[in-house]
């Protein structure tokens, strides 16, 4: 029973850091791209900016697999895809809002 609880909190708090370091990151990628390009409407048409949210994704893969938070076979496409649409949806969300604020940064 013990051991059951053990394992059932530490997959939580897993499943929380990987689900936060997506979102943190998202929004700082949002945030860097604002920074970068500035909010109007041509920047809302720029493809740079798509940039920052690719490397967000990619650092969160490379962060993931070097700290050992999942073991070699826990880590599967299941994993990437979540880490992938967490970080973009929080980037798309974040930078329509800073779009729509006309954010100055």
């Amino acid at each position: 029973m013990s051991t059951e609880s053990i394992s059932d909190r530490r997959e939580h708090i897993r499943s929380v850091s990987v689900t936060a370091l997506s979102a943190l990151l998202g929004v700082g990628a949002a945030l860097a791209s604002a920074a970068w390009v500035g909010v109007s409407e041509a920047a809302a048409q720029n493809t740079q900016t798509l940039a920052f949210v690719f490397g967000a994704i990619f650092v969160q893969y490379l962060l993931i697999n070097v700290s050992g938070i999942y073991g070699e076979d826990e880590f599967g496409t299941k994993h990437y895809l979540f880490i992938a649409f967490m970080t973009f949806a929080l980037w798309f969300v974040t930078w329509g809002i800073l779009l729509m604020s006309e954010y100055t940064g």
